[in-house]
């Protein structure tokens, strides 16, 4: 029913999560900057989530926190959880004997009680677990954790591509219906006010994962900031003509050096559009109402242009969506803050 991946990488940590049940996001991640992240699913004991950053913020391993949180419950045995502390030594409690890694600032555990539904498991990794119930195969979650181990990207681009590669590899064996993306840091929040760096929910989607990673790029765009870059390409040749199509079509190539909109006609814009081979004024002016309007301020207006330019052909979509999908493809080489 329901499969999910813990993580730490630096000073984040997080937890990416599909489930053939509603609003998966707001019943199974739990994370804190200070203590660690929990993934509390089958069956799942909510209070896990609170009373288990609790015990990692008060010092305990993740492998202790699953044996403090099962044995004060009667129904442990359905329950199945994955922890992964920000300090401490990491250990497998439903696994001894597996093979699990950590480092010196993070500890990883994980518990999957003897009458979870079929097929139920969990595996660990240096700084992960992955858990899995009711899944149509075992697979599903050796996938998630060979894919969590061999993709690019920070963290979030990763815990993605685990869920991805477990969905793949058989998933839910009752269906789709709901992910979520939760990943803390220190200040990672809105404007730094607390730690909620990465927080995308997709609650009833006939194909969830996909419909998380396309609202995980407009967040990524909108919220996360990003290095500014020592070098930036300017729109020009087919892209920019593109590019200025598709603002024409968005409706905001429709100001040319402070002529106001009501004095040109359809025809004038798609002149604009048509006889572009490089950026101006007129389709910059353009390019800063789009970013405007979308609430891209975390990057500047050369920034925007430059990431259209380097992502314009990766781009997967029509208006809106391959805008948005250029800038968030080209702004990958740049570092997040």
């Amino acid at each position: 029913m329901t499969f999910s991946i813990v993580a730490k990488e630096g000073d984040a940590v997080g937890i990416a999560v599909q489930s053939k049940f509603v609003s998966v996001g707001s019943v199974v991640p739990f994370a804190s900057a200070d203590a660690g992240a929990i993934a509390t699913q089958s069956f799942a004991n909510v209070a896990y989530g609170e009373d288990g950053l609790e015990h990692l913020r008060n010092g305990l391993t993740a492998e202790e926190t699953v044996e403090r949180l099962t044995e004060e419950d009667d129904e442990a045995e359905r329950r199945q959880v994955g922890v992964v502390g920000v300090r401490g030594s990491d250990a497998s409690a439903s696994q001894p004997d597996a093979d699990a890694f950590g480092d010196a600032d993070g500890s990883v555990a994980g518990f999957t009680g003897e009458d979870c539904f079929d097929t139920a498991l969990d595996v660990q990794g240096e700084n992960y677990t992955v858990q899995g119930n009711i899944l149509e195969n075992e697979e599903t979650v050796y996938a998630m954790a060979g894919a969590f181990e061999d993709a690019n990207g920070g963290l979030p681009e990763r815990l993605l591509a685990a869920l991805e590669a477990g969905d793949e590899a058989g998933g839910d064996s009752r269906g789709k219906q709901a992910a979520a993306l939760y990943v803390v840091k220190p200040e990672g929040g809105y404007d730094g006010g607390n730690d909620r760096w990465i927080d995308v929910r997709v609650d009833d989607h006939e194909t969830p994962i996909q419909e998380l990673r396309r609202v995980f790029k407009l967040y990524d765009v909108t919220l996360l900031g990003r290095k500014e870059p020592d070098d930036v390409q300017e729109l020009d040749g087919q892209t920019a003509k593109e590019v200025a199509e598709t603002l024409v079509d968005l409706g905001h190539l429709d100001v040319d050096e402070g002529t106001s909109s009501g004095s040109r006609t359809a025809s004038d814009d798609v002149e604009d559009a048509e006889g572009v081979v490089a950026f101006a004024e007129p389709q910059r002016e353009a390019l800063e109402a789009f970013r405007g309007f979308n609430n891209f301020e975390n990057h500047s207006l050369p920034t925007i242009e430059d990431a259209l330019a380097r992502g314009w052909d990766d781009a997967e979509g029509e208006g809106e969506e391959r805008m948005v999908d250029a800038i968030w493809h080209g702004l990958q080489r740049l570092e997040r803050q």
